[in-house]
């Protein structure tokens, strides 16, 4: 009996040892669970301001649940990710949870936008309501930074631009990052990639906005010939100004769904699956990566747990010809992983922010760009 218990004991430790005991070169954990004031922490963001500082975003919450009294919580790197500050919180609202930060810095101004949903009290993702009143609404905000993420503005709500009246009842931006486009018939359009409920009939769409963020107008989700409930979602912009998107598969088979918009985010292509891109059921991360002086030259970047059926194996896949073909992939980790984030740092090395370890750690790792 000794033999055996000591047999369990050595598996047990390999097996952690495949993911925390062998972290790839650079990581560094900026968010751990029953540090800084949180039990938990879930939902990364990442983005780099105009002068190179790294914003990481997180919920710091009270439990694993969704909805736990989620408050907002931010880390900033001035050295590349290699170290962080002390964590700040920048969004609370008592007991109600805020949920999905996504962020957004402007290239004229340097702001930073962020967008988050809150639900009240009791309420959560299954359990609200459509419309724009009362206790059980789930409601859009935005809060922007003009410092490089030092202070914050008071939060706007923004719910009347960024959902429907009727029918929609949980609307979630990303979770992730947006796009301010460069070219095509919207330049300077600010995009938020959404998500709308009831759970069961979630659809995606685009929330934009053409005066930097200080209004939103809500575009057409995007269409299904069979529904697969694509959920949790990212937008890039290509260069010349098609946008395309990258949905989380919830209902379907286990593969991304993906589509186009030619027009800023109002309409898009019928949502279509993409076999190379294998998820569990998992956010993304989706980055348009610059590699040279010449946007032509720009490769896109994908992570996620590349698993059917578990959260695990996270990798980095790379496209040179804009998102019809990927790479098999580079390890990013073996073991436990879930939501992430990616943030160009310089043109041979991309940042991923992420979620490991069954949720106990939001880790940070710089990652070559190059195909495996």
């Amino acid at each position: 009996m000794k033999m055996f218990w000591s047999l369990v004991a050595t598996i047990a430790f390999t097996a952690f040892a495949v993911g925390a005991e062998n972290p790839p070169a650079g990581m560094v954990d900026v968010f751990v669970g029953g540090q800084e004031g949180f039990p938990t922490y879930r939902i990364p963001a990442i983005v780099r301001a105009l002068d190179g500082t790294l914003l990481a975003f997180a919920e710091g919450r009270a439990s694993k649940r969704d909805q736990a009294h989620n408050q907002l919580v931010l880390k900033i790197s001035r050295d590349g990710g290699r170290s962080w500050g002390s964590l700040a919180i920048i969004a609370a609202d008592g007991t109600n949870s805020l949920n999905n930060p996504t962020a957004v810095v402007l290239r004229g101004t340097g702001r930073v936008l962020l967008v988050y949903q809150c639900y009240r009290g009791r309420f959560a993702e299954f359990s609200v309501v459509p419309g724009y009143e009362g206790e059980a609404v789930c409601r859009t905000w935005i809060i922007y930074s003009d410092d490089q993420g030092r202070t914050w503005s008071s939060p706007r709500e923004i719910t009347r631009g960024v959902k429907r009246p009727t029918e929609a009842t949980s609307s979630a931006a990303g979770p992730g990052i947006g796009v301010e486009m460069a070219g095509g018939p919207h330049p300077g359009r600010v995009i938020i990639p959404f998500n709308e409920g009831p759970p069961g009939h979630w659809h995606v769409y685009a929330a934009y906005s053409d005066d930097q963020g200080a209004t939103w107008h809500r575009g057409a989700a995007a269409p299904e010939t069979a529904y697969t409930g694509a959920n949790e979602v990212q937008m890039l912009e290509l260069p010349g100004g098609r946008l395309l998107l990258n949905a989380r598969n919830q209902a379907g088979s286990h593969q991304r769904r993906v589509a186009a918009s030619d027009d800023g985010g109002e309409t898009w292509s019928p949502l279509v699956d993409d076999p190379a891109l294998v998820e569990p059921r998992c956010q993304a991360a989706f980055l348009r990566h610059p590699v040279s002086t010449n946007a032509a030259e720009d490769v896109l970047l994908f992570s996620n747990p590349a698993s059917p059926t578990k959260r695990e194996n996270g990798r980095l896949r790379v496209s040179r010809d804009r998102g019809r073909t990927w790479s098999a992939g580079k390890l990013i980790y073996a073991g436990s992983f879930a939501y992430s984030g990616l943030v160009s740092l310089d043109p041979a090395t991309v940042g991923c922010l992420f979620e490991r370890d069954n949720y106990q750690r939001i880790s940070f790792v710089p990652l070559p760009v190059n195909d495996p």
